[in-house]
């Protein structure tokens, strides 16, 4: 009896699930799709339609140099000393002819004041040789005019012989007379000569002793240096209370005109790259702009090791706002066919 109940109950079970499994497959199609689309949306992708052209595409390679100034210049003594004083300091901006450092010039100042010691005594010659050479063309006049008046007398001396009035004597002894007086003339010219002689010898010496203290004022003016450019300070390498040698660098400077940049270049990208060619640079210190330059330099030498060309290229740089060692980006122009 219990055993025909649950048989009942198992049957009865079965008829409700065919009944609602029944129902759910009678449900229109339509309304399933629907279900189905709001339990799965579906994901559409946005396509973007383009024409196909032919063209160029630009060759984007960049090459990454510094810039550095268009040229540096060491400012050197030329004479030994204490640098007393420097008025730039890095990254000051100088012109040409400023006056940059001084050293002590008390040895080089003591040495040519007595040069110019020496040449006063020296000039104080030449006006005394001066002196006797006045003297002895005044000794040569004078045997000049005795001779002359010798001449006279031996001349009449030898009429009055001749008429019988005097004595053979006498015209002898003005016959002497005269020809001491010849030789009177012929000293007191070489005397002359002599005195000049003097004279040259001590203008030489004057000369000399003024091409000395030029020198001494040169070496004098050394002592205070001067920049040869327009540019900036680059880099002191000296402070002042320094014993300065001839040849010791003190400061480093550098001209921004034009700014100079050396790019590494493949050897195989070498022949598209002429001197003279345009070239655009950029500069991350100044992102907006897009700066033109060219090609100035191609070494002639290549990196062995990485088969690599230095090319300097130069940048014009009138507002001087470029300054030395921002990273530069440099494109030759190289265009591909496609």
């Amino acid at each position: 009896m219990a055993i025909n109940k649950s048989m009942v109950l198992v049957v009865g079970l079965i008829g409700v699930l065919s009944l609602t499994s029944l129902g759910c497959s009678s449900m229109p199609q339509t309304e399933a799709q629907e279900q189905e689309k709001a339990r799965f949306p579906s994901k559409s992708a946005a396509v973007e339609v383009a024409i196909a052209r032919r063209g160029n595409i630009k060759n984007l390679v960049e090459y990454i140099g510094t810039t550095q100034p268009v040229r540096e210049v060491a400012l050197r003594s030329q004479v030994q000393g204490q640098l007393l004083n420097l008025t730039a300091d890095v990254g000051d901006r100088v012109t040409k002819g400023q006056t940059l450092a001084q050293l002590d010039n008390s040895l080089l100042q003591a040495v040519l004041s007595k040069a110019q010691a020496e040449l006063a005594v020296q000039e104080s010659e030449v006006i005394r040789a001066q002196g006797e050479v006045n003297a002895a063309l005044s000794e040569v006049e004078s045997a000049k005019v005795q001779l002359e008046q010798a001449k006279i007398d031996a001349d009449r001396l030898q009429q009055l012989f001749e008429q019988g009035a005097i004595a053979k004597r006498e015209v002898e002894l003005a016959d002497t007379q005269y020809r001491t007086a010849k030789q009177a003339l012929a000293s007191a010219k070489s005397q002359v000569n002599v005195r000049q002689s003097g004279v040259r010898a001590a203008q030489g010496r004057v000369n000399a002793q003024k091409s000395l203290i030029k020198q001494e004022q040169e070496r004098l003016s050394y002592s205070r240096l001067l920049s040869p450019i327009n540019g900036y300070v680059l880099q002191r390498i000296l402070e002042p209370g320094n014993l300065v040698q001839p040849g010791s660098e003190i400061l480093r400077l550098g001209d921004f005109s034009q700014v100079k940049v050396v790019v590494p270049v493949s050897e195989l990208d070498l022949a598209k790259i002429k001197v003279g060619q345009s070239v655009r640079v950029r500069l991350d210190a100044f992102p907006r702009d897009s700066l033109g330059g060219r090609v100035q330099n191609i070494s002639p030498a290549a990196d062995p090791t990485a088969r690599q060309v230095p090319i300097e290229v130069i940048l014009p740089n009138p507002q001087q706002k470029i300054r030395s060692g921002l990273l530069a980006r440099v494109s030759f122009n190289q265009e591909l066919s496609q």
